[in-house]
């Protein structure tokens, strides 16, 4: 029996500002999306086009707040080929919320607060 990683999932309070976050911010995009009939929720699935890895962006209609995230102890990890224009990207965006520079890496923050990791290559 095997096991593969397929796709890891956020929920998000507004769909299209954050696939515009992360079309911008680390090139993802969509691949498929879902709506059921009655609109009860929306799931965008966004890939980078390299890995058979997905994310997942889920918008429940009837969730009008902000997740609480309690800790925000979970986070997802990205590497990039270049490591300096990426950090020019995200600090001209805004949304680096942690810098580790010992480790050689950053964290940036999307718009429900949720951290994404980001190493070099």
């Amino acid at each position: 029996m095997e096991f593969r990683l397929t796709h890891n999932n956020l929920n998000v309070r507004d769909l299209d500002k954050s696939l515009a976050f992360y079309r911008e911010a680390f090139n993802l995009c969509p691949v498929r999306f879902y709506e059921p009939a009655d609109h009860a929720f929306r799931i965008a699935y966004l890939s980078d086009g390299h890995t058979p890895w997905l994310l997942e962006l889920t918008y429940l209609a009837d969730h009008p707040a902000a997740y609480d995230l309690g800790e925000n102890e979970i986070h997802l990890g990205l590497s990039v080929s270049d490591y300096a224009a990426a950090h020019a990207l995200h600090k001209s965006m805004g949304c680096i919320c942690f810098e580790n520079e010992e480790m050689g890496l950053y964290f940036v923050e999307d718009p429900d607060g949720y951290w994404i990791e980001v190493e070099p290559a």
